[in-house]
């Protein structure tokens, strides 16, 4: 047997470039320096291990206030920025810190592969310009590369997403002077050329940037040579790498024996049968050369290589439950690799038991999937799988833990049956009585359709595999854990905005969240009501603070007037003696008229300020509702009582105009 390990495996030179930074770093570092890359440095578990013991921690974008916070506090931190680069902001946060904190050192070692597509993106887009990338969205470099976008932006995953979103006419809503298309680095050279052709046929001035990098390109051309020549293909490489991924699919697009391990014990509990005469031997960018070497050892090990891969084959048995990585998903299918001579295949109804979830979003390549074998074709080379029944037996364990252990579950109401709901639980169909769904009695289940609900199992019976569950219990617990929240935190003068529940003949119920206080009719005005309904009604938003309670009681009495609102304070903020008042007529009595100068605050415009003139009574002049001038003529604070005058403004009147007759006398003489 032949091994060949291709040249272009291992570590890309910007990995490289990364990790002989990183341990350059923690080389030097000093005993009280932390160091920290921001997200995994690279794809390998025992690489990324290997830098933990040397004092190299991990942190997420989540925790880069928490940082920032420390080295203003005066801790030594390192920050290093991995080869996929970092979302713009938080790069730019990072930046700005470290130039104003001296305990803060910003290392970027982002690819320059990488960072040639970040400014493409960022020349290459604003107003009027679309800039499309291809690649898998929610990759780190792909998020990176978008958020340095100044206009719109759209990400396809493969050249049959592109091909879906020009066919829907979703490329409709983007009014453009200018395209431009540039590509993920570590993107598969055929599917890129697929996309540009795609492409090119709806924007035929598209300007398209060759952005893959070159490693990249010429490692899938090395792979794909030495695929065609070998018997076996060995692709190392983490699952969770989207470069050694596709450096495994361009292999089995040349080779029909293709094991994707990410080591020497991958290697040996997944071997592919033999005999075997030429291997080849590639690896993704965040292999290290240790790995590659620890494989290609491992494969020298046994002299008859050959025949341990063929005593290693996985024998599959209708019945069985086996486990594959997904290496192709479409509409309608997935394929898995099952270590096996047959590739495993779920169809849509068999991989999952909603028909209208698109499997493209359930499942990705590198994905590890559970599944029963039902059928096995060795002339097809193709075993039929069913997840749903394996997910079934595991789901319904999950519903008895969750009833044995009174856990919360939630799931989607799918449908309205005679007394009750059907919810989905983890695809198990469990029963909600109607006396459970917390809708009124004689309501209408059926508005519980399609709704997301959160449950208790109540009941169970194993020998038939039913549950019945309950949404009034999730409810009760969730209020009686409001309640306990709320008893706890009270106290006098306390203020909370609540919504009027209800009115009686003697107040307004205030719901203060799951608690209600009541709001005295004495306390919704300064002036005198009636009943609550002239202040207030059901629905509406109230400011409102504790006056006393009584836990054991349950009992809240609340507050609403402030002095604020009090209509005296209102009127000595805005009228002194002397001032004139557009006021209304409230009441007529034989000794005068009370007028309301503001709302809640009258005074008394005395029978005989009423008129310039003897009346008898005040109906002669004045009727209720009316509108009228008067002048405040006296204020008693002690007793907040106000005189009023028409008269006064009357006689002014008067005054002013005899004045005026005389001066114009006085100017004819």
């Amino acid at each position: 047997m032949n091994i060949t390990i291709a040249k272009e495996a291992g570590f890309c030179p910007g990995v490289r470039r990364a990790a002989d930074t990183v341990e350059r770093i923690l080389r030097e570092k000093q005993p009280d320096e932390h160091v920290f890359t921001l997200g995994r440095l690279i794809h390998n578990d025992a690489y990324c291990a290997h830098l933990e013991a040397l004092g190299c921690g991990v942190i997420g974008r989540e925790d880069v206030d928490g940082i920032l916070q420390r080295a203003k506090a005066g801790e030594k931190i390192t920050v290093i920025i991995r080869a996929h680069g970092e979302v713009r902001s938080v790069l730019e946060t990072l930046a700005a810190c470290a130039a104003e904190t001296e305990c803060l050192t910003l290392v970027d070692c982002t690819c320059p592969f990488v960072e040639r597509v970040r400014r493409i993106a960022h020349d290459n887009s604003g107003e009027g310009r679309l800039f499309a990338l291809l690649g898998a969205a929610d990759h780190p470099e792909v998020e990176g590369i978008m958020s340095c976008l100044r206009g719109p932006g759209v990400v396809f995953g493969t050249a049959e997403e592109l091909d879906l979103w020009i066919s829907s006419n979703a490329y409709v809503q983007y009014e453009t002077k200018s395209v431009s298309m540039a590509a993920q680095t570590t993107q598969k050279c055929s599917e890129w050329k697929k996309s540009i052709e795609i492409f090119k046929k709806l924007y035929t001035n598209a300007e398209i940037f060759d952005t893959i990098c070159t490693v990249t390109e010429n490692r899938q051309k090395e792979a794909a040579g030495l695929a065609a020549q070998s018997d076996l293909v060995v692709v190392i490489g983490s699952p969770s790498s989207s470069n050694s991924r596709k450096l495994a699919q361009v292999c089995r697009e040349h080779c029909p024996a293709v094991l994707f391990v990410d080591g020497p014990d991958s290697l040996r509990e997944n071997m592919h049968p033999g005999p075997y005469h030429q291997v080849a031997i590639t690896a993704g960018a965040s292999t290290p050369d240790s790995v590659i070497q620890e494989v290609y050892e491992t494969m020298n090990e046994h002299e008859n290589f050959a025949e341990l891969l063929e005593a290693s084959i996985k024998t599959l048995n209708t019945g069985d439950i086996v486990e594959g990585v997904v290496i192709a998903v479409s509409n309608n299918e997935i394929h898995l690799d099952l270590g096996s001579k047959a590739t495993g295949v779920l169809t849509h109804d068999k991989a999952t038991d909603d028909p209208s979830a698109k499997l493209e979003d359930l499942y990705k390549i590198g994905d590890v999937v559970k599944a029963k074998v039902v059928k096995v074709s060795d002339i097809d080379g193709l075993a039929t799988l069913d997840k749903t029944r394996v997910d079934a037996e595991s789901n319904w364990i999950a519903i008895v833990d969750a009833y044995e252990s009174g856990e919360i579950l939630e799931g989607k109401i799918v449908e309205a049956v005679k007394g009750g709901v059907i919810i989905s639980l983890n695809a198990v169909r469990v029963f909600i009585p109607a006396s459970q769904t917390g809708v009124p009695k004689e309501g209408d289940l059926t508005e519980l359709v399609n709704t997301t609900q959160k449950v208790k199992i109540i009941e169970i019976k194993t020998d038939r595999k039913r549950a019945y569950a309950s949404i009034r219990a999730v409810l009760r617990e969730e209020r009686k854990a409001k309640e306990e929240a709320f008893w706890a935190s009270i106290e006098e003068g306390k203020e909370y905005d609540g919504e009027v529940k209800s009115l009686t003949s003697f107040g307004a119920f205030v719901d203060l969240g799951g608690v209600d206080g009541m709001v005295h009719t004495s306390e919704l005005s300064w002036r005198r009501v009636r009943h609550p309904s002239e202040v207030v009604s059901i629905g509406d938003q109230l400011h409102v603070y504790v006056k006393s309670f009584d836990r054991e009681k349950g009992r809240i009495s609340l507050g609403y007037k402030t002095e604020e609102m009090n209509p005296w304070n209102i009127f000595t903020t805005q009228y002194q003696e002397g001032d004139v008042a557009e006021v209304r007529i409230v009441s007529l009595m034989p000794f005068g008229a009370f007028a309301e100068i503001v709302p809640g605050c009258d005074g008394l415009i005395h029978i005989s300020q009423i008129a310039d003139h003897k009346i008898a009574k005040p109906e002669e002049v004045l009727e209720v509702g009316q509108i009228v001038s008067a002048k405040v003529t006296a204020i008693d604070m002690d007793n907040r009582k106000i005189s009023l005058s028409i008269r006064a403004l009357l006689e002014e009147a008067a005054a002013d105009e005899e004045y005026a007759d005389e001066a114009e006398a006085a100017d004819e003489e």
